[in-house]
């Protein structure tokens, strides 16, 4: 019993999405149309991306990175600025999520490194919204981009046009929530030690052969990315039965537990608001319902209704009952900013900072939901505006 109650714990959106496809079986039997509810492409794209991100990460290819650019910078101020731009900037093209994994945890080490602990909870915080926000730009930023992108006829650019100028108040906003960080003042104490305290954080002793190696699969998985986000981005120059097939292939050969290490939970979250949506709307009534509750209102249904399922259920379920996706585009963005289960990347860093800082996490919710609903509220009232 403990076990189920922990994973239920863990994997709340997994547990109620099943829980709400399993309930709508009762009243749509299951059938042959069952399986056309399932986007496979969409699941396929998440898998080959989730899958070379996470040989990256185990590479420490992004934390060298970080630590190279880490490494030139003298004073405080830098640094904020840094971290949080840090995952503004990668969730673009490996998530949000994977942004989060990646950075908070360094992030914190990096603080602490400095004796700055009363920076941890508006630099996490700050980094989880930039996380949020970059990752609406690009198709590949996210996995509701991911999904309303493939069913859209919009072209790369289309997609980045549209986003573009939420983007550019998000850089102003995040500009100001840095400016208005306390104590950033100083110089850095510890600045030189981004690069030599590399085995402190993550100790491995690799020999040159080793990085050798390291190199040779980093250009090996910056292929298969490149492959990845083409199937996604450009799926008329490669199909992406053929990248899943050749990634599959690939860590086969090279390593075969990456194939484990990535997280099928969200995939099977997936499924199952595919089954619960796909038989919401062979239920007549309940569709007609929906189509004129979210008809008009596409964006405020998605920022709200994000707020109480997060952002990646609210994109499956209202994207069944409009045919404005664009605008759905930006709703759910948009919704991952508020509450902190509005974003399942949010609940990932907060998870992240209470089993490292346990006793902030009070003081780090506060500070997240203020400064979330500013940043929702501004943006939204530029959504009004600029649409109008």
């Amino acid at each position: 019993m403990k076990k189920i109650v922990n994973f239920v714990k863990k994997e709340t959106v997994l547990t109620v999405s099943w829980i709400l496809a399993i309930s709508s079986m009762f009243l749509i039997k299951p059938d042959s149309r069952y399986i056309s509810y399932i986007d496979f492409k969409t699941l396929a794209s998440l898998w080959s991306l989730m899958l070379v991100v996470a040989a990256f990460t185990d590479l420490g290819t992004f934390d060298r990175i970080a630590r190279k650019m880490l490494a030139k910078t003298k004073y405080i101020w830098q640094l904020v600025s840094l971290l949080v731009l840090l995952p503004f900037a990668f969730s673009m093209f490996i998530t949000n999520d994977v942004a989060l994994l990646t950075f908070v945890p360094f992030s914190i080490h990096i603080i602490q490194m400095s004796k700055r602990d009363e920076l941890i909870i508006p630099v996490v915080c700050y980094q989880t919204v930039a996380a949020n926000l970059g990752s609406m730009l690009t198709p590949i930023g996210n996995p509701q981009n991911i999904y309303l992108f493939s069913l859209s006829d919009m072209t790369v650019a289309e997609f980045i046009t549209l986003v573009l100028p939420y983007i550019c108040v998000s850089i102003l906003l995040l500009m100001a929530g840095i400016i208005s960080i306390k104590g950033k003042r100083g110089l850095v104490l510890t600045s030189d030690s981004f690069e030599t305290t590399d085995k402190n954080f993550n100790p491995t002793d690799e020999s040159e052969q080793q990085n050798n190696n390291s190199k040779k699969y980093e250009l090996i998985y910056l292929i298969l990315f490149i492959m990845a986000v083409l199937a996604v981005a450009f799926p008329k120059i490669i199909k992406y039965p053929i990248v899943v097939l050749v990634i599959l292939l690939v860590c086969l050969l090279i390593n075969r537990k990456m194939l484990v290490s990535i997280d099928y939970a969200l995939l099977f979250t997936f499924v199952g608001f595919f089954i619960f949506t796909g038989n919401l709307e062979r239920i007549g009534n309940v569709r007609e319902f929906l189509i004129s509750l979210v008809n008009g209102h596409e964006v405020l249904a998605a920022i709200l209704s994000s707020q109480l399922i997060s952002n990646v259920p609210a994109a499956l379920l209202l994207s069944n009952f409009t045919n404005k996706i664009p605008d759905l585009i930006i709703g759910v963005n948009l919704g991952g900013l508020g509450t902190l289960i509005a974003s399942m990347a949010s609940l990932i860093s907060f998870k992240l900072l209470a089993h490292r800082r346990n006793e902030l996490k009070g003081k780090y919710l506060l500070y997240f939901t203020l400064v979330n609903i500013i940043f929702l509220t501004i943006l939204f009232f530029f959504y009004q505006n600029y649409a109008s």
